[in-house]
């Protein structure tokens, strides 16, 4: 039996800062197509984690903005492009020991290292890329490759098939709740980082840290070899 361990990143949030970008770049979205000012961030809050559509329906809600199918597919796609010229304008840093903990991971034979976002692949890409994320090495799933996105389970469904691994042998790196229960009903293990959402909403994670720097690989595997 394959005793190796799989450990599985959220992107957004849990790599690098990006739900405050996404918010800037998804509020002038409101603002250029729709004309409608006062969005704020916590409007986007429901839609976290669950995919560039129903991230820009969560704050349309709210705001009484009725939105046909391809009006959300026009401000998903401006959305991605005024967030990658953001980016470019100003580089986000990873968060503070996501470089560590994959590089430890990577250097292991027992660990395989992946990546599983609902963002697409192009978004995702420049995400990694700013934060100096040599992912390719790792196993790679966007939501461009999955049909149903957070909280249903097939994105990290399919990562742990990349990684050759059963789910049991994985634990995935999620910030949102949506995340959380995605990675339980896949039948990972799952550590919360507290970056976008407050623990109280986080509960139903394994482990739940206010920051990477607290865990280490012994951590992992012992969540994974937990009974």
């Amino acid at each position: 039996m394959d005793r190796a361990y799989g450990l599985i990143f959220d992107v957004d949030g849990v790599i690098a800062d990006t739900e405050r970008v996404n918010a800037e770049a998804s509020i002038k979205v409101f603002e250029d197509l729709f004309g409608v000012r006062g969005v704020v961030r916590s409007d986007f809050e429901a839609g976290l984690g669950r995919g560039a559509a129903e991230y820009v329906r969560a704050a349309a809600r709210i705001h009484g903005v009725e939105l046909e199918d391809g009006q959300v597919e026009a401000a998903t796609l401006a959305r991605q492009e005024y967030f990658i010229a953001m980016l470019k304008a100003q580089p986000l840093p990873a968060f503070p020991g996501v470089l560590e903990l994959m590089d430890s991971a990577l250097v292991r034979d027992d660990f395989r290292v992946g990546i599983a976002t609902s963002s697409t692949r192009e978004k995702s890409e420049a995400v990694l890329k700013s934060a100096q994320v040599f992912y390719g090495q790792m196993a790679y799933v966007t939501g461009s490759d999955v049909t149903k996105k957070k909280p249903d389970p097939e994105l990290f469904l399919k990562a742990a098939e990349l990684l050759g691994l059963p789910p049991e042998r994985c634990v995935v790196v999620e910030d949102a709740p949506d995340g959380v229960a995605a990675a339980k009903a896949a039948g990972c293990r799952c550590v919360a980082v507290t970056n976008s959402a407050r623990a109280d909403r986080l509960s139903d994670a394994d482990c739940i840290v206010e920051s990477l720097m607290e865990l280490d690989l012994d951590q992992l595997s012992g969540l994974i070899d937990k009974k």
